[in-house]
């Protein structure tokens, strides 16, 4: 079992950071990589635990990073070219390893994106409310109450004395809502417009809530921000208890997130790795990892092995396109 890799996993997780777990669920030898071998890759293709060698390697990243952008998980056979169609199958993605090793693999790539989560900010039965609301549904939750006086009603462990969201990893999943009702509302939202949130929500009557960003302007906080806040927050249900107003929050929550909302974004805004193809075999070369390289008429070819190098310095011309 790679200890080592689940716990880097568990980090993650905690930090909030999207990551593919990599996992081999077969093996044929001769091959590197050992049934149940794992491996954890990041958004920008870092690896992070041991899947493979060099020809595995950059088509397993390759297919992770799709994995971690959709959302979805991916099973790869990693194979020679003359066995590809054998084994083709439905869910199953073909990828043909044509370099020495005889071996072959199946990957099971899973994605973990952020689940989403409330920040809510104030101390009263609506925060409590809207934080229990959260968890029930499967959300993360913290309440933070700079009154310095933990809220009896939730449970502890996502109580925050601090008006600080510097190190709860708030991202495009993440809801901040402002429920100070009058006690520090511009303090509150403006910590909240201060981080990367995909929703910002006040409740607060509309006079309440326009007398708060009213004030906030005439403090230089830009339109551009201010024009984030949903207030007052959550669906119109009128005058209706605290427990309802939670329920109002989180039901258009749920709503944003159905829609495509409230989801972290995914590794396009990474710059990928810079990938090469090995003119002799067709394997994807992560660049800044390859070993092996040759300059042929001004150009740069990169290779997965040394067998790969031989063979292209011996007859470059065998493995270029006609010009």
């Amino acid at each position: 079992m790679d200890v080592s890799v689940l716990a880097e996993a568990v980090e993650l997780t905690t930090h909030r950071v999207p990551y593919v777990l990599a996992t081999v669920v077969w093996r044929r030898g001769p091959s590197s990589g050992r049934q149940g071998s794992k491996a954890v890759i990041l958004a920008d293709g870092t690896v992070r635990g041991w899947l493979g060698g060099a020809c595995a390697e950059p088509s397993v990243v390759r297919h992770a990073r799709q994995c971690l952008e959709t959302g979805e998980p991916a099973l790869l056979f990693l194979g020679q070219p003359d066995e590809l169609d054998g084994r083709s199958q439905e869910g199953v993605r073909s990828i043909a390893m044509a370099c020495e090793s005889e071996g072959a693999l199946e990957v099971y790539l899973e994605p973990h994106r952020p689940e989403p989560q409330v920040v809510v900010m104030g101390r009263s039965p609506a925060v409590d409310a809207l934080a229990e609301t959260a968890i029930a549904l499967g959300w993360g939750a913290t309440v933070i109450d700079d009154g310095g006086n933990p809220a009896e009603h939730v449970r502890p462990e996502i109580v925050r004395t601090k008006l600080d969201l510097s190190d709860l990893g708030i991202d495009g999943a993440t809801a901040v809502v402002v429920g100070t009702q009058g006690h520090y509302d511009d303090l509150a939202l403006e910590a909240a417009l201060a981080c990367d949130a995909g929703y910002v929500g006040l409740i607060a009557s509309d006079r309440r809530a326009a007398t708060v960003i009213d004030h906030l302007r005439s403090r230089g906080v830009a339109s551009a921000d201010l024009d984030r806040v949903q207030a007052p927050a959550g669906l119109d249900l009128g005058a209706v208890a605290n427990a309802e107003i939670a329920v109002a929050v989180m039901a258009d929550l749920v709503a944003r997130r159905a829609r495509g909302e409230l989801v972290t974004a995914g590794p396009g805004e990474t710059p990928a790795r810079v990938e090469a193809i090995d003119p002799v075999c067709g394997m994807t070369v992560l660049v800044d990892d390859a070993k092996y390289h040759a300059v042929h008429e001004g150009d740069d070819y990169w290779f997965c092995a040394p067998g790969c190098k031989r063979a292209f310095t011996n007859d470059p011309r065998s493995f270029l396109a006609p010009a």
